[in-house]
Order: structure tokens, then sequence, then C-alpha cells
């Protein structure tokens, strides 16, 4: 991935031209990622980003960037509960495109120009719908929709393919996207840039890292019913027993897992709902960290690359998957588990 390349250049051609933007965030991961966004000029001239409301983990995510310096032009607003309407003279950014939320907001209004940031393993999901037929509605990977929402996912589809063939859509992301997916992407029209944290790079480090060697980044597959409890606190038990561990929760967990978790010797539970990529960007050489597959990874691989920390990816072995883990979602998530992922900038 590369912040300055050629895509990132057409962005700030772009934040010249526009204007406006809007950005709706649903996840810590969306908010950071619309900073960045707008760092890289691909929003406007002034973006303003509206965290969605009652959701702990965007309050404290909002909290640790208001005490940064936030990029000239960029407002971190107060939460609101319902995706705020973009004009057709304004840019609106959103992180999550299967939102139901999102998607009716699309059919009801038309912004100027539509730009999608990082919202982990969802986002290559989109970019694969993207590159289908016009009729290929936009659905998350899990679920059974019924025909309404289905409708609904299809309406949007349509409008993301339009807004991609008229230059009205741009997808803005840390996440390695093969190139020949990459490539089917352009070919639709839209603009894919990649970026590299560069605004965050730039900021000093206001939290002390954590002492302990090794770091575990919690995981979603537990709650989601992808992978069995018991192997995977076997596996931390196995971890605590052998070296203390700092544990960094995942937004997702459940509290109950979560309280298990600290229980078990040798491992501490810091606080969470602070993107890992804010949280840990401090760590010293020595330290490693273990995370199942999951986007943190390879965006903690990117910002920790330099100062010689391992970011390790854990194999998830067969007896771990549930029957509800299909094998097209298991290849998803492999794609972070390796550093060469024939990765496109």
């Amino acid at each position: 991935m590369n912040g300055s390349s050629p895509g990132v250049e057409d962005g700030r051609d772009h934040a010249r031209e526009q204007g406006s933007a809007v950005a709706w965030v649903e996840s810590p991961l969306q908010m950071l990622c619309a900073v960045e966004a707008h760092h890289a000029g691909l929003l406007g001239a002034r973006s303003r980003v509206i965290p969605r409301a009652k959701l702990r983990p965007l309050e404290v995510t909002h909290r640790e960037l208001s005490r940064l310096a936030l990029p000239p032009g960029l407002e971190l607003t107060a939460p609101e509960s319902d995706m705020p309407r973009s004009g057709r003279g304004t840019t609106g950014a959103v992180g999550d495109a299967f939102s139901g939320k999102v998607q009716f907001r699309w059919l009801t209004t038309l912004p100027g120009r539509i730009v999608i940031v990082d919202d982990g393993l969802a986002t290559i999901r989109l970019l694969e719908l993207l590159t289908g037929r016009m009729w290929t509605p936009l659905l998350r990977a899990r679920g059974n929709a019924g025909r309404l929402r289905t409708a609904l996912g299809t309406a949007a589809g349509i409008r993301l393919r339009t807004a991609a063939r008229s230059g009205r859509l741009s997808i803005f992301t840390a996440l390695p996207v093969p190139a020949e997916l990459a490539q089917a992407v352009r070919d639709k029209g839209a603009e894919l840039v990649t970026h590299d944290f560069t605004w965050l790079r730039s900021q000093p480090l206001r939290r002390p890292r954590p002492e302990e060697r090794t770091i575990v980044l919690g995981t979603s597959l537990v709650r989601n019913g992808l992978i069995h409890r018991e192997n995977y606190f076997t596996w931390l038990a196995g971890l605590g027993s052998a070296e203390p561990v700092a544990y960094f929760p995942h937004r997702r967990e459940d509290p109950s897992d979560l309280a298990r978790v600290g229980e078990q010797p040798g491992i501490t539970v810091y606080d969470g709902g602070v993107p890992a990529e804010m949280t840990l960007r401090g760590l010293a050489a020595e330290q490693r960290v273990l995370s199942l597959p999951s986007t943190a990874v390879t965006s903690l691989r990117v910002l920790l690359s330099a100062r010689g920390v391992a970011v390790e990816t854990v194999d998830v072995p067969d007896e771990w998957w549930t029957a509800e883990a299909a094998p097209s979602l298991r290849s998803h998530l492999s794609m972070f588990a390796h550093h060469d992922t024939g990765v496109t900038g």
C-alpha cells in the first residue's frame, strides 16, 4: 500500500473541485479512515465526520481523535441517530455499504460523489459484488435476506454501479486488494485509492505501550459463531501459561467472554473501543502481536513494520471452525494471513 500513489494525488484534485463532504461512520475503523480520506484529499476542502449515536466504541474513538491535530477543514461532530442527507454538491462518505440505513439513503438522495472507506472484511466483499452484474444485490456474506431486503440491496447495487460508471465512486482502503480484483473495480469506472495511514503516522504517541511482550488482538469470530468457543479459550490459556499476555478486545466481543478472558492466568484485558491502529502503533521491536485472521493484521503491519514489530496471524485449525463458517468466508479471511497478498497500489 502506498499513501503517495497516483490515486491519492487524484483525490487531492477532487478536493479542489468538490467543496464539502459528509462522512457517516458506524465503527472506530470507519471513523479513523474517514479522517485519513480527508487528509488524503479524497473528500472535500471541508468535511464533517458524523458518528452514529449510542455506540460506546465510537464515543471513545471520537475522544481520542479529538486530542490529536486533526487535518485542516475536518470537523468531528456530535453523534446522530440517523444518517444525514447529502446534497448533489456534497460528497457522501460511508464505511458500511451493506447497512440498510446507508442503502436507503442512497435511494432517497443523490450525493455528488460517493466515497467508501474501510469497514473490515466487508470492504473486500463489496469490491467483489461491485464487479458483478448490474442486478447483483449488495448483501452481507452471512445471513438470509428476505425479499424486501434483497430488493433494497439490488437497488443500492444499481445506484453504486451507476455512480462508478459516471466517475462518482471512490473506494479508499488500506486492505490488501488482489491485483485482478483491483483492476476489475477500476474497469467498472470506480476509483480505488490505497493508503498507509499517513495522517495517523504523523501524530505523536499519546498512550503508553503495554509492558507485556506478547499482545493478542481479540476476535469477533467467537461471538459470530464461526469458531468454537472452547477451542479459542484453550488456545488463550496456553498462551497465558507461557508468558504474560496483553489482550486488546474486539469491539464485538461478548462481555461474558471478555470476563472469562480476564480470568485466564497470565492474561490482562485492556480497555477496548479505540482501533488497534491507534492503540498499538507505539509498540517496541521486542514486542509481537498475535491475531486470528483480521483486517487489523494488515494495517498494523503497515504501521509497525518500520519499528521492527512482528505482527503474526494465527492459522485457524480446521477443527475450530463451526458449520457457520462457509468455505468462501474462510478463503476471504486467509487474505489477511500472509504478507504476500498480490496487493496493488
